[in-house]
C-alpha cells in the first residue's frame, strides 16, 4: 500500500524544486537580453511565430495564445509541419520565438536557413546559451534551471514551469508597454463571460419599446397589474402626462399593499408606488449596472435618457441569460 505521507512529501519536493527554478528566473528577466526582446516585438509591424518540438511546443502554444489576447499578434507553428508546407504562414515583418530547453530540437535547426533567409529575426528561448539555437539567434533568452523535478531527470517539469513563465513576463510586460487596456482585452474576448462583462452595456440587454412596462400615474393599481403581468419584468415604470420617470410599482410593492388591504381598483397607483428608485442610463457597462442591483438589494432597474423618460428595463433575469453573472 502506498504510503500517504510518502505521496504528499514527493508532491512538495517538486513545488520546492519548481520554486527555486523560477527564482532562478529573476536573473534572466533582469538581463539585457529580456529588455531586447520586449524592444524586438514591440518594434514588430508583423507577428509573432511561435515554434516548439514536444513539451516546448505545449508550452508554446500557450505562450501564443497570451500573446494574442493581450495586444501582441502571435501564432504557434508547429516545426514539424513548418517543413512540409506551413512555413507559408511567415511574412517579412514577423518574428521567430524558438522553444527548445536543450537549444538543440533538429525540427527547429532544420528550418533556420530558410528562417535566415527571409531575414526574420529569432528569439531562441533556451536552457542552453552555448547551444546551436542560440548562436543563431539574435536575442537568446536563458531558461536554465538547477534541476527537473523529475527525480530521474528526464521528463521536463522545472524547466517548462520556467519556460512558461518567461512567456508570461514577455506578454505582460508587452501589455503594459503597449497601454493594454481593459477595453482592449474584451474584444479579444468577445465570447466568454469576462468579454460580456466588459463589453455588453445596458443598452444590449434592457427590455425597450413595446417590451418596456410603463403606466400613468394615475390608473388604478388593478391596470398597473395587468402591465405588469403582460411585460414579465415583476415590476413597472409609472410616468406622468410628459412621459417623466415619477417612480416604480414592483411585485415587493403590491406585497406590501395587499398587506395593507387598500382597494386595488380605486386606489391610484401613485398613492403606493415607489418614488425616487433607482435608475441607470443605457450606456453603462452591464456589470456596472449589477453592481448597483447588487449594492442597492434589488431585482430590477428602471433606464432613463436625459429627460427622465424611461427607456428601458433590466433584472437579474436578464444579466443571467446575457452572462453577466
Amino acid at each position: 500500500m502506498v504510503d500517504v505521507t510518502q505521496l504528499r512529501q514527493w508532491g512538495r519536493t517538486v513545488i520546492d524544486i519548481e520554486r527555486n527554478a523560477l527564482d532562478n528566473l529573476y536573473q534572466y528577466v533582469d538581463s539585457e537580453e529580456f529588455t531586447q526582446a520586449c524592444k524586438l516585438i514591440l518594434n514588430c509591424t508583423g507577428k509573432v511565430i511561435v515554434m516548439g518540438m514536444g513539451k516546448s511546443g505545449h508550452i508554446g502554444n500557450k505562450i501564443s495564445a497570451t500573446l494574442a489576447s493581450t495586444g501582441t499578434p502571435a501564432f504557434f507553428v508547429h516545426p514539424g509541419e513548418a517543413s512540409h508546407g506551413d512555413l507559408g504562414v511567415l511574412s517579412e515583418n514577423d518574428i521567430i520565438l524558438a522553444i527548445s530547453n536543450s537549444g538543440e530540437a533538429s525540427e527547429i535547426l532544420t528550418l533556420m536557413p530558410v528562417i535566415k533567409r527571409m531575414g526574420l529575426p529569432v528569439i531562441a528561448c533556451t536552457g542552453n546559451p552555448d547551444s546551436n539555437m542560440a548562436k543563431l539567434s539574435v536575442v537568446h533568452l536563458c531558461i536554465e534551471v538547477p534541476e527537473e523535478a523529475c527525480p530521474l531527470g528526464l521528463a521536463p517539469t522545472s524547466s517548462t514551469t520556467a519556460t512558461l513563465v518567461m512567456g508570461d513576463a514577455l506578454a505582460v510586460a508587452l501589455l503594459q508597454a503597449r497601454g493594454f487596456t481593459k477595453d482592449d482585452f474584451a474584444l479579444s474576448h468577445p465570447g466568454g463571460s469576462l468579454g460580456r462583462k466588459l463589453l455588453l452595456k445596458v443598452s444590449d440587454v434592457m427590455h425597450k419599446g413595446k417590451d418596456l412596462p410603463s403606466v400613468n400615474h394615475d390608473i388604478c393599481i388593478t391596470e398597473a397589474l395587468y402591465e405588469i403581468s403582460k411585460k414579465s419584468l415583476g415590476m413597472t415604470a409609472v410616468v406622468d402626462e410628459a412621459n417623466k420617470l415619477v417612480g416604480i410599482f414592483t411585485d415587493g410593492d403590491l406585497r406590501r399593499v395587499i398587506d395593507s388591504e387598500v382597494n386595488l381598483r380605486t386606489t391610484s397607483i401613485s398613492d403606493v408606488m415607489s418614488k425616487g428608485c433607482v435608475t441607470v442610463s443605457a450606456d453603462i457597462l452591464a456589470a456596472a449596472a449589477l453592481k448597483v442591483m447588487e449594492d442597492k438589494d434589488i431585482n430590477g432597474l428602471i433606464v432613463i435618457d436625459d429627460q427622465q423618460h424611461p427607456i428601458g428595463a433590466l433584472n437579474m433575469l436578464d444579466m443571467v441569460k446575457a452572462g453577466v453573472i
